[in-house]
């Protein structure tokens, strides 16, 4: 099986998946129509790819773990980002099925697993982290869909009207001068939104008028809605908010954490479904 292009099919659906390039979702084609930014700024702004062992930034890349204390690089300055496997190549193992170990910057050893399905209608995306030592962990996915629809680059068509997003949560975690959640509660604030959110009361939906809505689920209790005035919208799930180690240790709790026998995981699930103009 090539490492170099993993593609999935269901119909008319196609689902490519780029191992080299971080295991990232490069993308997904329903009913005709690409719906996900396939190029971007660096390895950040593009695509759908899974983030493991951290999610989201670690302020200054310092964290303290068991007496432990960890410096990691600063891949977006002055701040760690997205974890240690988005930008490095992972191994095909299987249909749909990709795995990589947690590289030399994490101090940590083990390896994280990812598996996807694909139908017609949807996909189901699984992460499973298997620990060789206790490590604290935070993992989830980071898509960038189109705010247009505009068919492929093989069969262009005019674009859509703008993508909408239904969003509907309890709370929203409050940002500090740094951009980094303080670990306070507030209610949702106003858009456009660069935050995180927990306590979901119906599933995120984003619709792109008269062609398509795509709904998302996951055993994820955090979400990070991103929809700056930019090329597309993010709204990735995660199992603990960004700079997690940190805020945990700030109140005297430990973080979410693997350790051998005891693996970490978590699953998304997108569906779709065509609508009309009038719904």
């Amino acid at each position: 099986m090539s490492e170099d292009l993993l593609v999935l099919g269901a119909g008319d659906t196609r689902l490519t998946i780029s191992p080299n390039l971080g295991g990232r979702f490069t993308s997904l084609v329903v009913d005709g129509h690409e719906l996900l930014v396939t190029a971007g700024y660096g390895p950040i702004r593009w695509g759908c790819y899974p983030m493991a062992p951290f999610a989201g930034r670690i302020r200054d890349g310092r964290f303290r773990f068991r007496d432990r204390d960890v410096q990691l690089p600063l891949n977006l300055p002055p701040h760690a980002i997205h974890g240690t496997v988005f930008e490095r190549p992972w191994t095909v193992t299987g249909p749909g099925a990709l795995s990589i170990d947690l590289g030399p910057t994490w101090p940590f050893p083990g390896r994280v697993s990812q598996q996807v399905e694909l139908t017609e209608i949807g996909l189901e995306a699984t992460l499973t982290l298997h620990a060789d030592e206790p490590m604290p962990v935070a993992m989830g996915w980071h898509p960038w869909f189109r705010r247009h629809l505009a068919g492929t680059p093989e069969r262009p068509t005019a674009p859509s009207a703008g993508v909408e997003l239904a969003f509907d949560a309890a709370d929203m975690l409050v940002r500090g001068p740094d951009a980094l959640p303080t670990g306070a509660l507030s209610p949702p604030g106003p858009h456009p939104w660069d935050d995180c959110f927990t306590g979901l009361r119906a599933a995120p939906r984003v619709t792109w008028p008269g062609h398509l809505e795509l709904e998302l689920t996951s055993t994820a209790d955090y979400w990070v809605v991103y929809d700056e005035p930019v090329e597309g919208i993010c709204v990735e799930p995660q199992t603990a908010p960004p700079d997690f180690v940190n805020l945990a240790t700030a109140v005297g709790r430990e973080p979410p954490f693997a350790a051998a026998g005891r693996p970490a995981t978590v699953s998304m699930v997108w569906r779709w479904r065509p609508v009309s103009a009038s719904s």
